[in-house]
């Protein structure tokens, strides 16, 4: 593996750099808690909404090694855009795997030009991690499924235009019963519940419900019973983009621990010249380069079409506890000053956390690791 940036991947690098400095951070400057639009629309105008999906519905043909790029430098410089591009991402991963013709045409290009907005719904409440647990059902009657149930901290919740749902159907029971839908944003049936502000996610999620929400039966993505493997499938390139978003987060708070350890003063000196400090850092940044290099190697593995869901996992969880890890010692860093609203490592923190909890908690990607590596006795 060659690590080192293409010519292409670093003129991808400046291009993100150039529009976060141009547009982005004197838009969030003066925004509110509402989504984006303004800027998602932008990302879909400058070819970063479908990076690495097929040219031919719009997307930009890349690997996702660039993607990967892309997901951490947005969130190095402090964008919150690197988050929502990787769930906006999870609906047109399943639709370019599992959707047919009339799907892809329908919506993939609209999604690559950000005039729709994804969203990817399976957690319930009493099945987040056991997504074979899911309860929301979908019943086929003529040429319409009827759906019923409710989804909890759902990305883009209400203001997606398109949700990818997972539903059971038939009498399928665990993971051979679930299947795959679309339903688009103003579907007969389809509800929303209040705003919720989880600790560090940037946007707002929401319950959503499907009170006999009606869909057409050509919405049904791949066929029925496929759907615990469409979700499988899109988890497992989802850990990457998030190792991706979490590696950014951690670099942005070492960057800025590492100038305050230079600037700040005490007992006569620079408080980076106190070994103690010295060996802080230093760990920092082993431990962000070691996740970096892990998350690159998922990446490299998925495009080339090799097992990767084992080295995804551990991706995820070695950036993710990394992130943690990294912005609490910048907050220690800090001192005081780390705890405070006006400084921006108390807020790094807070978002840290989150990534060891989504795409399958810290917990289950041991579980998978471990499940992986025993397979070889089990031959």
């Amino acid at each position: 593996m060659d690590y080192t940036l293409t010519e292409e991947q670093e003129l991808l690098r400046r291009l993100v750099e150039d529009f976060v400095a141009r547009e982005v951070k004197p838009y969030l400057e003066t925004a509110g808690e509402e989504f984006p639009w303004p800027l998602f629309r932008k990302l879909g105008e400058l070819g970063l909404a479908a990076i690495p999906f097929p040219a031919e519905y719009g997307g930009g043909g890349l690997d996702y090694t660039s993607y990967s790029i892309v997901l951490e430098e947005l969130s190095r410089l402090g964008s919150h855009l690197g988050s929502v591009l990787a769930v906006h991402g999870l609906p047109q991963l399943i639709l370019n795997h599992f959707g047919d013709e009339t799907q892809k045409k329908k919506y993939l290009p609209a999604m690559a030009r950000a005039e729709l907005l994804g969203a990817f719904a399976l957690t319930e409440p009493h099945a987040g991690s056991d997504a074979a647990s899911i309860n929301t059902r979908a019943e086929l009657r003529g040429d319409k499924y009827i759906l019923r149930g409710q989804k909890i901290w759902i990305t883009h919740g209400g203001d997606a235009d398109i949700y990818l749902v997972m539903a059971v159907t038939g009498k399928g029971k665990g993971s051979r019963g679930i299947s795959s839908f679309i339903v688009e944003k103003g579907a007969a049936g389809l509800a929303f519940g209040k705003r919720e502000k989880p600790m560090g996610l940037p946007h707002h999620t929401r319950e959503v419900f499907f009170e006999d929400c009606e869909i057409p039966s050509r919405n049904l993505v791949g066929r029925e019973g496929d759907g615990f493997k469409v979700a499988m499938t899109a988890l497992d390139s989802g850990r990457v983009t998030v190792a991706s978003t979490s590696v950014g987060l951690a670099q942005a708070a070492f960057d800025y621990a590492l100038s305050y350890a230079h600037e700040r003063k005490a007992f006569g000196q620079s408080i980076g010249e106190f070994q103690g400090i010295q060996f802080m850092l230093a760990d920092m940044a082993a431990a962000i380069e070691g996740a970096r290099c892990v998350t690159r190697k998922a990446a490299f593995l998925r495009d080339r079409g090799l097992p990767f869901n084992a080295v995804a996992s551990m991706a995820k969880l070695l950036a993710t506890d990394a992130a943690m890890k990294v912005t609490t010692d910048a907050v220690q860093i800090y001192g005081g000053y780390g705890t405070s609203e006006d400084y921006p490592v108390q807020a790094l923190f807070r978002q840290a956390k989150i990534g060891q909890i989504v795409e399958g908690t810290n917990q289950i990607q041991r579980m998978i690791i471990a499940r992986e590596l025993l397979k070889k006795f089990k031959q």
